[in-house]
């Protein structure tokens, strides 16, 4: 298994695990937003051209974020780096920064994996670091990283993850390569006696994972509103991405005979092939509207 760096590992897809479930249609914010619309369509074109104001206009507003939040978040996010922004007459366009574009299409894998939360049984890595006083600064963005890796934490300073995670590589793509010297871990597996279902409740939230993925299912089992391609797409992979944020392939043989993630990736993947052909339809008529306005 590859490391699993994504758009969370920068805080781009919002929400922590223990936060409220999001809804398609409203709840994430605009920035993540904004950044499942280029993995989801944007990054999928053969030539990828600068996006138009308007358009991120349109589709957020439709996900029920209002016009200055858009705004702001574009400006924002080109401020910090994230977004390049040029101007032609009186209409501004975005795209992605080189380094957020190479950050966005890693993600990209493990949001197109087919089983995003399948493990080899019982592989598991072990991460152990300790942080000094002097760069306390750096334990949140080392957690964030963490996180999105797939580690929980056993105790303070000792993390635990399914599958073999390329720790170098995570602690690389989040700028924290200074932690790497901090820092061993260790690929494991568990010797007879030890209880795995419950060392897998002490270091996840498991019945909060459960919810999210409940309401993933929920949202998305009866498909996508096909009127609205680009909206419904936009939302869908904010969705799915705060999903695999929540659940780093929790081995389901240690959970519940009906644990739902293998639901969740099926239906992600119906829902999202369905949807693509129209969105990439769409994205058409709206550049090619924007350009013409």
């Amino acid at each position: 298994m590859t490391a699993r760096n994504g758009w969370a590992l920068q805080g781009l897809d919002g929400a922590a695990v223990g936060a409220a479930p999001a809804a398609a249609s409203g709840g994430h914010r605009p920035q993540a937003l904004i950044f499942s619309f280029f993995g989801g369509v944007v990054l999928h074109r053969e030539e990828v051209d600068p996006v138009p104001s308007a358009v991120f206009l349109r589709v957020l507003g439709g996900l029920g974020v209002a016009e200055a939040a858009a705004r702001a978040t574009l400006a924002r996010m080109t401020r910090k780096g994230l977004l390049e922004r040029t101007q032609v007459g009186r209409a501004a366009y975005y795209r992605l920064s080189p380094d957020t574009e190479a950050l966005v299409t890693r993600a990209g894998l493990r949001v197109a994996a087919a089983a995003p939360f399948e493990h080899p049984d019982d592989t598991w890595t072990l991460l152990s670091y300790s942080m000094p006083e002097s760069r306390r600064d750096l334990r949140h963005r080392v957690r964030a990283a963490l996180t999105w890796a797939g580690f929980g934490g056993l105790r303070d300073g000792v993390w635990i993850a399914p599958g073999t995670v390329d720790v170098a590589e995570v602690f690389a793509a989040g700028g924290l390569d200074e932690v790497t010297e901090l820092a061993e871990w260790f690929a494991a597996a568990p010797l007879p006696g030890v209880r795995v279902d419950e060392l897998i409740r002490r270091a996840w939230p498991v019945d909060r994972i459960r919810e999210r993925h409940d309401e993933f299912i929920a949202t998305w089992w009866a498909g996508p509103d096909e009127a609205d391609p680009l909206g419904q797409i936009t939302g869908l992979g904010a969705d799915w991405l705060q999903l695999l944020r929540a659940d780093p392939g929790l081995p389901a043989r240690h959970l519940c005979a009906d644990w739902p993630a293998a639901q969740s990736a099926a239906i992600y993947r119906r829902c999202y092939e369905a949807l693509l052909p129209a969105a990439e339809r769409a994205l058409d008529l709206e550049l090619g509207r924007s350009v013409a306005g």
